[in-house]
């Protein structure tokens, strides 16, 4: 049906484009004269300006104002005074959402400088901080929501090369009355503390003022600067290299440095580098970086990947994240955060050989634990004393990163050296994407406590899992815990459990871990959690602080790969309505009366052969929900084999006895009755929600301050928060075998590998060669705690020809229940009786590498 009005276009497509043209300029017209009104008005003040009149102001100058100044004789001055002037009033105003991650980057480099002054126990006022490109003053202004900016710095620079905004900071530092700031309109490749501290004078006198590092790269600045920050203001420097070298200069030998700025760069530019401290989200599309690149080249804002890179060479990286500004088109920007280049202490001028060193005596279970004078003679003592393979990959790394002079993994310059360095790009590594499987640990630590009796004197490797056995045997202090995990996720959860014990009180602790939630998580990442992780786990939770945050979610327990198990079970519960069953077998204070509730209202859902056989018994299902891998199932489906025929006489108990398809065949049998030799003694044994935390978190999805692990009561914080608790901690993201394998020999006195042996497959080479090193590492007298779903694993004869003596300290025979979560068939204690020569001869290293001769 034709429209009754009439169009007020015309039909022809030219005019319509000759009228939206016109409509355009007449829109830019409007702009442009209430903005030039605005800005020539002697009535209305620029921090009087409505939103809508800064917004003006804004476009104006951004995007229509002819930029001048690239002819004149102050060049990069005039330039800089060209865009901001017209908008210098409302520069604040219009940058709150464009220039994200500013409080980020304030409240991370605070938190490094309080660790700082609380480990060294100075109240010391004398802090220095210079915020090159400040502009306005926001920065600062902003840095008191961290610290008492008053106080804790004695002088605050801003330097920055616009009069305009340098006219703005004054008016703001005058109003605040805080007389530790000064101004200062300078070219940041000039400015020198020198001029401004009162300092004697070290140095030729040759009549103009050089950079410290001109002759020299190793001679710092006579007065150091603690803090050094650039807020979007890297990007807008043209020489930008001569400004980045004479800030490793003004940078204090133990001195923080902050960034925070627009960027875009491919992955494959970083595929090579181990120092940039993580790549989560720094992957910008070929669109967004041509997109990005062109847009802000308009202002003269420079996102080539050169200015972050040559940063990132410069500077060693501490902390390092890549986000995106979502509300304005996803704009790529980053927070990073550095160290000098050469990790130094105020008392060991020689504190990059002895990191080095120290960090791989500690990986590697050396006896020159601390070499804190270190020499060529040590050094080749050391090459000597210690068999060829015995260097850690940590040590490889930083050998060849000396070499090319580049910076050493960010590893190395972490204030706690627990996490290991690894190569986050190796595919064993991104199999895993981004997630971890377990969220909470399925081993009964009261049960390895009880085996493994730990003392000081331990040395213990351990599977991280989710951390929860790792703080459990923290708790008896032993000497080292070597926690190895292949999924690097999983060492970024024990990473976060250790940060909190050390940084947090107990009511925090407790939400985080305790309820799996907490709405102001991501604050105390920034300001509290920061200064005690690693770049790759600060990284991963940035990234994922929804899991405690989220108001739809369920907060921790719920996430990971079991968290596929835990919602078949609530989807069921809601579907067929037993959820209040659930509740009330949680709320029984008896056995009897839990023994009743599970009976006749839960078990026959749960335990149905119908769900068994479609849901639980898939292979899938297994591996995706509960973790249990092909061989691992195997297994069990051996053991059913075996339980069937045994009144026919002796039966094969090892996959390998059976085919594939004989074993196929019984899978939905076998894995009905492995639950219910799991779950019914269970239930007939230990009540769920008094005192079984594993199997409450799961129906529940948080603990209760009556039943949760033993790490999390008040006194295990007390413990665990003090200020050594975690120096023994070793955290290896790699294979055991692989971490074994650089262990000295005869120093680890407990492993304890979990189910991990029933992953290899049926009389691998592999497995034999994991026992070998296993019993090359392990003291005489040294013990593995394993369990499995087979009564009787087939590796067990294995461990016994390679120098164990075998015994079996649990069993699920007749309905025993071996443990609270009585996930397996067995438990297993071999304890090294004799060496075994290995049957593979060791490598040898083709040369000797004097750390003395590599410098930074």
């Amino acid at each position: 049906m034709a429209s009754l009005t009439p169009s007020i276009l015309a039909r022809d497509p030219h005019t319509q484009i000759i009228i939206v043209g016109a409509a355009l300029v007449l829109l830019i017209g409007v702009i442009f004269a209430a903005t030039f009104r605005s800005s020539t008005s002697k009535k209305v003040e620029d921090e009087e300006l409505t939103a809508f009149g800064s917004f003006l102001r804004f476009f104006y100058a951004s995007f229509l104002k002819p930029h001048t100044g690239d002819g004149t004789g102050n060049g990069q001055q005039d330039a800089l005074e060209s865009f901001y002037k017209a908008q210098a009033g409302v520069y604040d105003a219009t940058r709150k959402r464009l220039l994200r991650g500013r409080e980020d980057m304030l409240g991370l480099v605070a938190a490094q400088l309080v660790q700082k002054a609380a480990r060294e126990r100075t109240h010391d006022p004398k802090r220095i901080w210079v915020d090159i490109g400040g502009g306005t003053g926001w920065n600062i202004e902003a840095m008191s929501e961290y610290v008492d900016v008053e106080n804790f710095f004695s002088s605050v620079y801003l330097v920055d090369f616009s009069p305009s905004l340098c006219e703005v900071a004054r008016k703001r530092f005058a109003r605040l009355g805080w007389k530790n700031v000064k101004v200062v309109c300078q070219d940041a490749r000039t400015f020198r503390l020198e001029d401004h501290e009162n300092v004697e004078h070290v140095g030729n006198d040759i009549g103009f003022a050089l950079p410290p590092s001109y002759f020299s790269d190793d001679s710092a600045s006579i007065v150091g600067a603690d803090l050094i920050t650039l807020s979007y203001s890297l990007s807008m420097i043209p020489d930008f290299y001569s400004v980045i070298d004479s800030l490793t200069s003004l940078l204090a030998p133990t001195g923080i440095i902050g960034v925070v700025d627009f960027y875009v760069q491919s992955i494959v530019d970083l595929s090579c580098r181990n120092y940039t401290g993580g790549v989560i989200n720094r992957h910008v599309n070929w669109f967004g970086r041509l997109f990005w690149r062109a847009w802000f080249d308009v202002d003269r804002v420079g996102l080539e990947a050169g200015r972050r890179d040559y940063l990132e060479y410069r500077f060693g990286t501490v902390l390092s994240a890549d986000s995106r500004n979502v509300l304005l088109g996803s704009i790529p920007y980053y927070v990073w955060v550095g160290s000098p280049k050469r990790p130094s202490t105020s008392n060991s001028p020689n504190y990059p050989h002895e990191i080095v060193e120290r960090l791989d005596a500690v990986a590697t279970e050396s006896p020159y634990l601390l070499p804190m004078n270190h020499t060529n003679t040590l050094s080749r003592t050391v090459e000597k004393a210690t068999p060829p393979e015995l260097r850690s990959k940590a040590y490889d790394a930083a050998i060849v990163n000396l070499s090319a002079n580049l910076p050493l993994p960010s590893f190395f310059y972490q204030n706690h050296h627990w996490r290991i360095h690894y190569d986050d790009q190796l595919k064993k590594h991104t199999q895993f994407g981004h997630e971890f499987i377990y969220a909470f640990t399925w081993e009964d630590t009261r049960v390895d406590h009880r085996l493994l009796k730990l003392t000081s004197s331990d040395v213990v490797l351990a599977i991280t899992s989710a951390g929860d056995n790792i703080l459990s045997y923290a708790l008896n202090s032993p000497a080292r815990i070597h926690a190895v995990d292949l999924n690097p996720n999983q060492n970024h959860l024990l990473e976060l459990k250790v940060a909190a014990f050390t940084a947090l009180p107990y009511a925090d602790v407790w939400k985080l871990f305790g309820q799996g939630k907490h709405p102001n998580f991501r604050e105390l990442l920034i300001s509290r959690l920061s200064p005690h992780m690693s770049s790759r786990a600060f990284q991963y939770w940035l990234n994922n602080t929804n899991v405690f945050t989220s108001s739809r979610g369920k907060g921790l327990y719920e996430t990971g790969g079991s968290r596929h198990a835990i919602r078949v079970i609530r989807l069921l519960a809601t579907t067929l309505r037993f959820s209040k069953q659930i509740t009330a077998l949680l709320a029984a204070k008896t056995l009897n009366e839990q023994r009743e509730i599970w009976t006749t209202k839960i078990r026959p859902i749960i335990m149905s052969r119908i769900f068994s056989y479609l849901v639980v018994s898939q292979e899938k299902f297994l591996w995706a929900a509960l973790g249990v891998p092909h061989n691992q199932l195997a297994m069990l489906e051996a053991d059913h084999l075996a339980s069937e025929t045994i009144s026919e006489g002796p039966a094969e108990a090892s996959p390998l006895g059976h085919s594939e398809k004989e074993l196929n065949s019984s899978r939905g049998k076998a894995v009905w009755e492995y639950m219910v030799q799991t779950l019914d003694p269970v239930i007939n044994n230990s009540l769920i929600g008094e005192d079984n935390p594993y199997y409450l978190v799961c129906l529940q999805g948080s603990y209760s301050h009556r039943c949760h692990p033993d790490y999390l009561q008040p006194k295990s914080h007390q413990k665990l928060s003090r200020g050594n608790a975690f120096d023994g901690l070793r955290i290896h993201t790699d294979e055991i075998n692989e971490v074994v394998s650089r262990l000295t020999p005869g120093t680890l006195t407990v492993a304890v590998v979990m189910d991990s042996m029933d992953w290899f497959d049926p009389g691998s080479v592999e497995a034999e060669r994991q026992i070998e090193k296993l019993n090359r590492a392990l003291k005489m007298g040294g013990r593995v705690l394993l369990r499995s779903a087979a009564l009787t694993p087939w590796y067990v004869s294995r461990f016994e020809a390679l120098g164990f003596q075998g015994k079996r300290v649990g069993a699920r025979i007749a309905g025993a229940c071996i443990d609270r979560v009585n996930m397996y068939a067995s438990c297993w204690l071999l304890t090294k009786i004799e060496v075994v020569a290995p049957s593979t001869p060791r490598a040898t290293r083709p040369s000797s590498v004097d750390l003395e001769s590599l410098e930074i």
